[in-house]
């Protein structure tokens, strides 16, 4: 099942629904405002099987962040061996952990704000790993039953105040800067493994298979499930492979008037023109 938020226009004013994809139609999930909503109801999967509201076509759809306001976005940094490789690292025992806001967070087709205070904004695509099941102290063996799906995420990254200090949330989390979706696929028809790609104007930057992780999504959940309860809704983005900007030579950066693409082969796209921040 795909599962997306939709924006409409209510009487001049911007709401969101919860919605179901089938082919190339919506079908509103009465009662749910967003996807994260419905995951934190009861009998989630039965609910979006069964909706049977209003219906909107897929192409042209407003699409915001599949889930707009998680309450916990956690991304791990150095989990792919390659990305670990470029940026001149050991392979880690335990994963880096920090964290982004909801206010970081856009739509899979939105425009992505290039701030006024950084030149040096960065790509780094990510399969994201979203909680449909709450749970503390997780074992990996149970963790797949704790995750509702998977999606698109791409962790755009300010690197010169990422590096003003080791702690790299200053340059991870800043507003309108983060594309996340179109949907969330459940677990029962994506299976980690499939091709991941960033490109910008066209050009593949990064090509590397989702399954190449250090540290799985089972692993993630019940290793983050040790520190704080996860929640439905929650998201875990698990990491960017080789070929970000800042590891090339000479180094490369975000542009206006670019455009991102960043896919993953069964989950779908994200496309975002780079704008200057108003």
């Amino acid at each position: 099942m795909r599962l997306l938020t939709l924006r409409l226009l209510n009487e001049g004013t911007t709401v969101t629904k919860a919605v179901r994809q089938d082919g190339g139609t919506l079908t509103e999930i009465d009662g749910f405002a967003d996807v994260g909503e419905l995951l934190r109801s009861d009998d989630w999967e039965t609910t979006a099987t069964a909706a049977n509201g209003a219906t909107h076509a897929l192409e042209g759809a407003d699409l915001a962040a599949v889930v707009p306001s998680p309450g916990k976005i956690i991304c791990v940094g150095h989990n792919y061996r390659n990305h670990i490789k470029e940026m001149g690292r050991e392979i880690p025992d335990h994963p880096t952990l920090f964290a982004k806001y909801q206010e970081s967070l856009i739509g899979p087709n939105d425009d992505l704000a290039l701030p006024q205070e950084s030149d040096t904004v960065d790509w780094e695509a990510e399969l994201a790993v979203v909680i449909g099941k709450k749970g503390r102290r997780i074992s990996e063996a149970d963790a797949a039953d704790h995750i509702a799906g998977y999606s698109v995420l791409n962790d755009i990254s300010m690197r010169d105040y990422q590096f003003r200090t080791v702690q790299w949330l200053q340059g991870k989390t800043w507003e309108n800067s983060t594309p996340f979706g179109p949907a969330l696929v459940t677990k029962d028809e994506f299976t980690v493994g499939p091709l991941m790609t960033s490109a910008v104007d066209g050009e593949v930057q990064q090509s590397t298979p989702t399954g190449d992780l250090v540290f799985t999504p089972e692993f993630l959940v019940a290793y983050i499930s040790t520190i704080i309860t996860l929640n439905p809704g929650d998201v875990i983005a698990t990491g960017t492979p080789g070929g970000v900007g800042h590891a090339q030579d000479p180094k490369r950066y975000l542009q206006e008037g670019q455009v991102l693409v960043t896919t993953i082969e069964g989950l779908g796209q994200l496309t975002n023109r780079v704008v200057k921040e108003a």
